[in-house]
């Protein structure tokens, strides 16, 4: 399945890069009015690639986040406003290249249907900021069977205290 899921992964990457399609126009909206900032702030808030991905809805190269290999026990949250997403408890190894969980946390993430690569996928954001943070498949381990492919520049880690 690992290989299976590589191949998915690189397929999508090479579709995006030979028909030009890398980010689409803008975020979500905010749905929290606290966090309806302007680009200009964004820009401030965030580093180059945080803002590619949350705020452009890019994608980050496969393989090339530090959290795909983060194992401790913690929580993941957004890197635009630190919501807490994911617990280290549902992260798993997709073999993909992207950070993946099969399940985030309760109130953490909306999704919408993206049609950037034609076939209809389902893209998840940041339910309080907006921001992007990647796309949910059917592929992905008992119990949930779901594969939260995440971009590591649109997250951060929290250790759990000890």
């Amino acid at each position: 399945m690992p290989r299976r899921n590589l191949l998915v992964a690189l397929g999508s990457s090479l579709g995006a890069f030979f028909t030009g399609v890398s980010r689409a126009e803008a975020a979500s909206k905010a749905q929290d009015p606290a966090w309806q900032l302007s680009e200009a702030s964004w820009k401030q808030r965030l580093n180059p690639a945080a803002y590619n991905v949350l705020r452009q809805e890019g994608t980050e190269r496969p393989f090339s986040s530090p959290l795909n290999s983060e194992k401790r026990p913690g929580t993941f949250v957004c890197a635009g406003c630190a919501l807490p997403l994911f617990s280290s408890k549902a992260k798993y190894e997709s073999g993909t290249g992207w950070p993946s969980f099969w399940q985030p946390l309760p109130n953490g993430i909306a999704t919408k249907v993206d049609f950037k690569l034609i076939v209809p996928r389902t893209e998840y954001h940041c339910k309080r900021c907006g921001g992007h943070q990647g796309h949910v498949f059917d592929d992905g381990p008992k119990p949930t069977g779901k594969r939260y492919c995440n971009n590591g520049a649109a997250l951060n880690f929290k250790p759990a205290k000890a």
